[in-house]
């Protein structure tokens, strides 16, 4: 990394390269690029925390798996944002 240059952070975005959620082998859906990765992280962390309660309630509701299945698309939705804010950092530091 040029250190006369290090990458602000402010000014990174996803880079909108991460697909989620699979319907026979084909992404249904993905990251949108530009937006801040400060945006992206906050949204990825509300989404993680919501996905936490959603298993957490899972393990004590018996009657139905749609806590789980809640948390399991909240999850897959946080990663794929996570995942692509990695990827754009990637690519700034080896842009430098």
């Amino acid at each position: 990394m040029n250190k006369a240059n290090p990458p602000q952070l402010s000014n990174l975005k996803t880079v909108g390269l991460t697909h989620f959620i699979y319907c026979s082998d084909h992404p249904l859906f993905q990251v949108s690029p530009g937006v801040p990765i400060g945006e992206a992280l906050a949204q990825a962390s509300d989404l993680l925390s919501l996905a936490k309660a959603f298993a957490e309630d899972a393990v004590y509701s018996r009657d139905s798996d749609r806590h789980a299945w809640a948390a399991h698309y909240l999850t897959a939705l946080g990663k794929a944002v996570i995942d692509d804010v990695l990827q754009g950092l990637s690519l700034e530091v080896a842009r430098h």
